[in-house]
């Protein structure tokens, strides 16, 4: 019984903090597209710019820069406790 949960909710090894690491640099990607893919749409349309795009963008934004934040905080607590 101790073998099996050591096995299935013991502590992983540090290369699993590779993880988080793999996360943050995606969720980077996808933030730094998106500032760009935003900037060119304002520029684009300009005259007619919709609001609720605008709204869903910065939404975006704000969802994927927490997610960067969140995965890079867990790969720096990850790569600090494993010792």
């Amino acid at each position: 019984m101790n073998n099996f949960m050591n096995m299935y909710f013991g502590p992983l090894n540090k290369e699993w903090c590779n993880y988080f690491l793999v996360l943050t640099i995606i969720s980077f990607g996808f933030l730094v597209f998106l500032v760009f893919t935003e900037i060119l749409y304002i520029f684009k349309n300009f005259r007619t710019i919709n609001f609720r795009a605008i709204i869903s963008g910065v939404t975006l934004l704000i969802n994927l820069f927490l997610a960067y934040i969140f995965n890079r905080l867990l790969y720096t607590m990850c790569n600090k406790s494993i010792v």
